[in-house]
């Protein structure tokens, strides 16, 4: 008996929550066994300057749709590790991007076959069984449903 799948919807949060801590620190594992001094929590804004020259922090917040006040911390943070840099945007001098440091570049680089190889070892977790297959079409659907109605709205109408 697995006390998290017994309880099904009512734990389905501490399931997903579970999921995540474990894909992580599998994830910081590989890093740390490939001598690369890069943390997966940093994955989202490296990514981001990976396929973008240069980025607002208002650009970061707006695609992880994080508060501009959690994006400035992700930012800060590596720009502590003297991964990125802070400099004058090159298309409007009024406002400051960010940009990868020679060092961030540097560990971009090291990492892009790691984000590949993880990408083709998820793709093949996911093809080991049909509903695995459809977990990303899933769990989009649910975003998506909860955007349009909370869970706390929903548990409100169903309350006496």
């Amino acid at each position: 008996m697995n006390f998290y799948q017994d309880l099904g919807f009512l734990v389905f949060g501490s399931r997903l929550k579970r999921l995540s801590e474990l894909f992580l620190s599998d994830v910081n594992a590989i890093y740390k066994k490939h001598n690369i001094a890069f943390d997966a929590s940093w994955f989202p804004v490296f990514y981001l300057l990976s396929r973008n020259e240069q980025v607002s922090i208002r650009f970061i917040s707006n695609q992880l749709g994080v508060s501009h006040s959690a994006a400035s911390q992700m930012v800060s943070s590596l720009q502590e590790k003297g991964c990125i840099k802070s400099v004058v945007s090159k298309t409007d001098a009024r406002h400051k991007v960010v940009t990868f440091t020679a060092k961030g570049n540097k560990l971009q680089q090291k990492i892009e076959p790691v984000w590949t190889a993880l990408q083709q070892a998820m793709l093949q977790l996911a093809n080991e069984s049909p509903q695995s297959k459809q977990v990303l079409e899933a769990l989009t659907a649910m975003e998506n449903n909860l955007a349009n109605n909370s869970l706390l709205n929903r548990v409100e109408k169903i309350l006496p």
